[in-house]
């Protein structure tokens, strides 16, 4: 009888692995991998999938990190030690890639638990599919689709909950509305490819402009949002400052004689979304009032 040592576990506070063998995991393979694929059908959240996966996967391989890399980006399990040996499979299903599924190991990975490692991808492959699609659709309702920036939907969903933080856990924080100043003329002037340029860039300057806690928003035209974490008018004077001297260095936007007028507000706990949004709106229009390319508090 083959009596290959593949599989691992370890004794709980001495550290020592003791081996399985072969048979008795070829007797349990279709029962695991119909539990696996059960279990994965239960989420669309790709790091839900991967966490999943990882349980099961353990039982072949003991691996120091999963990660799944995708056209959507990169997840990975936690605490994932890249550092390691990697063993790289790419995933495919009806002709179609998905991504590529990424092991790191202290350990050498044989050919044995290669071969048990493709029963357990069989189960994932549907599964990762149908979350790779909702999280594209998500993403097609979320994001605006020439910027790449988070669109008005997105912008309220996130509003609202930083509302309920404030008022929950005493997270005050910022709204800057935002837009072009004489983008009709660049549209009237040069066409909409010109002007969809413009924006692009615009979206890069706000990105370029923000910290990593900060959220950009377009709700359409040239219209764009920033939600701020921090509740200092100071903060927000020296983010606007920042894009103000951005926008001016950029050369398609100085092409163009393209400026930003910007209006800010800190919002508190007892605001309404409507509160916070109109004080930021009268921000804007002071700036326009005082002749454009400047920044304004309400």
């Amino acid at each position: 009888m083959e009596n290959v040592h593949i599989l691992t576990q370890r004794i709980a506070g001495r550290g020592e692995f003791l081996p399985f063998s072969a048979e008795h995991y070829r007797k349990n393979e279709p029962a695991a991998t119909q539990e696996l694929a059960a279990k994965l059908q239960t989420s669309l959240i790709l790091e839900d999938i991967l966490a999943i996966y990882a349980k099961f996967a353990k039982q072949l391989l003991n691996f120091s990190g999963i990660q799944f890399k995708s056209a959507l980006g990169t997840v990975q399990t936690p605490d994932c030690d890249i550092d390691t040996l990697s063993y790289t499979f790419d995933l495919n299903v009806e002709n179609s890639n998905l991504g590529q599924l990424i092991y790191f190991s202290k350990y050498p990975l044989s050919v044995a638990i290669e071969k048990k490692l493709q029963y357990f991808h069989s189960a994932l492959l549907y599964p990762l599919r149908n979350a790779i699609m909702y999280n594209r659709v998500l993403k097609l309702a979320t994001k605006d689709a020439l910027t790449g920036l988070s669109n008005r939907s997105q912008f309220n969903d996130t509003l609202l909950q930083k509302l309920e933080n404030c008022r929950r856990y005493q997270r005050p924080f910022s709204l800057m509305l935002l837009d072009l100043d004489s983008f009709k003329q660049v549209n009237d002037n040069f066409g909409h490819k010109v002007g969809d340029d413009v924006l692009k860039e615009f979206a890069l300057v706000l990105n370029g402009s923000i910290r990593g806690t900060d959220s950009v928003f377009r709700f359409g035209g040239d219209e764009f949002a920033i939600l701020i974490e921090d509740p200092e008018f100071t903060t927000n004077k020296v983010i606007a400052e920042r894009i103000m001297q951005r926008v001016k260095n950029s050369k398609i936007m100085a092409q163009y004689s393209v400026t930003t007028s910007i209006g800010f507000t800190l919002a508190s706990s007892q605001d309404t979304e409507n509160d916070v949004f109109s004080r930021a709106d009268k921000g804007l229009y002071k700036a326009k009032a005082a002749g454009r390319n400047c920044a304004k508090a309400y």
